[in-house]
């Protein structure tokens, strides 16, 4: 992976690229960004032209992620393979051609990849151990050595504590690149020891570009399903691809709703929220707030249809018989901050391991009433 491999980011690579030339590198350095946007992948390149500048041998073996510097740590779990204490290093085949064919893949991704799309990854403190232990030893070649954390929020407290002080006072020339999607879910300490680089959306015409010349795309397809991505990459692989739950997700967010509506003042229907509950709560947690924040989305797109806003509405509903422009008159001003907070609300509660069916009833239960208030 090379600076000129990235997509866009022009802005933040002429800034990475100056760090080095100037030898003024940060020892401890945060990228920042959404799913999509291409942190990692930047990092990975930035990684090579510290290690390697110009050497194409060694930008190679960086590629291949054979470089004896550089060292990579990321979210695992057990799973059929590796049975306790799992780590990185025991994931690293996996990790080479997850990433070799996914530089821009997902959390969520990686998780089924590994087969444990059903648990929540975590970087342990077994992990904090391996990394101080590879990065007391003396670089193999004389030089930098470089640790890639991936999705570094998911350390834990005992991880985060172990590792403190080797990121606030690391072995010379010793860098830490944590790459990160939620940088408040790190803790302080390690949060304020980091230069911090804030990774944008893509722009529509960089993610078009790219599926001209990577995917064969004809342009106006390439355009429309650039504005359907967001800024994320990933997304609109899947988009044009049709991967992903996107249909799937559109086809039970629908019975949701309209269950949900026609449940106030009929208690039958309340059986069809509790069928549907433990539809959604069948699913791994990681696909729970995945689709949860796909909900968001939806809700988000109705209130800009209903407020006149097509140019920023980029939904197609698929779903025969469900139109967009009749749903959105429901969603507005009055009732769309709390509609947001109760599935806010209901993601973090999953994500701290609570229980799925009660927590996605008890959410369901309260969006009878609030798609039933009316705008002021």
């Amino acid at each position: 992976m090379l600076f000129n491999n990235i997509i866009g980011q022009e802005h933040l690579i002429n800034h990475l690229k100056k760090t080095v030339d100037s030898g003024r590198i940060a020892h401890a350095q945060l990228f920042v960004g959404k799913e999509g946007v291409g942190t990692l992948a930047t990092a990975i390149a930035y990684a090579s032209y510290i290690l390697c500048n110009v050497d194409e041998k060694c930008s190679l073996r960086v590629k291949n992620f054979q470089h004896p510097d550089l060292h990579f740590a990321f979210p695992t779990a057990v799973n059929d393979k590796i049975k306790k204490h799992p780590v990185s290093t025991l994931f690293y085949e996996e990790w080479r051609n997850f990433i070799t064919k996914k530089p821009y893949g997902s959390l969520f991704d990686w998780y089924q990849y590994i087969g444990i799309e059903n648990k929540q990854g975590q970087i342990g403190v077994d992990e904090a151990e391996e990394i101080v232990k590879k990065l007391k030893l003396k670089s193999f070649e004389g030089g930098y050595k470089i640790m890639i954390i991936w999705m570094a929020e998911k350390m834990n407290v005992a991880a985060s504590n172990k590792l403190l002080k080797l990121i606030e006072e690391p072995p010379k020339k010793t860098i830490f690149l944590l790459v990160v999607e939620q940088k408040e879910l790190l803790i302080n300490t390690i949060l304020s020891r980091c230069q911090l680089l804030d990774f944008p959306l893509l722009s529509e015409q960089n993610i078009a570009d790219t599926l001209i010349e990577k995917e064969n795309s004809y342009p106006a397809e390439a355009l429309k399903i650039a504005h359907q991505s967001e800024g994320n990459y990933r997304k609109a692989l899947q988009l044009i691809k049709q991967e992903g739950n996107d249909l799937e997700f559109e086809q039970l967010f629908i019975i949701w709703v309209r269950a949900a509506f026609k449940a106030k003042g009929n208690a039958s229907v309340i059986q069809d929220l509790i069928s549907w509950s433990d539809t959604i709560a069948s699913f791994g947690r990681e696909k729970q707030k995945q689709f949860l924040d796909f909900c968001l989305q939806f809700f988000r797109q109705a209130m800009l249809l209903n407020y006149g806003a097509k140019d920023l509405v980029f939904f197609e509903p698929r779903t025969k018989g469900f139109a967009l422009d009749k749903f959105a008159p429901f969603i507005h001003g009055a009732n769309i901050t709390e509609i947001t907070q109760e599935l806010n609300d209901a993601n973090y509660h999953i994500e701290r391991n609570g229980n799925a069916k009660l927590i996605l009833l008890d959410t369901s239960i309260k969006l009878t009433r609030l798609l039933h208030k009316k705008e002021q």
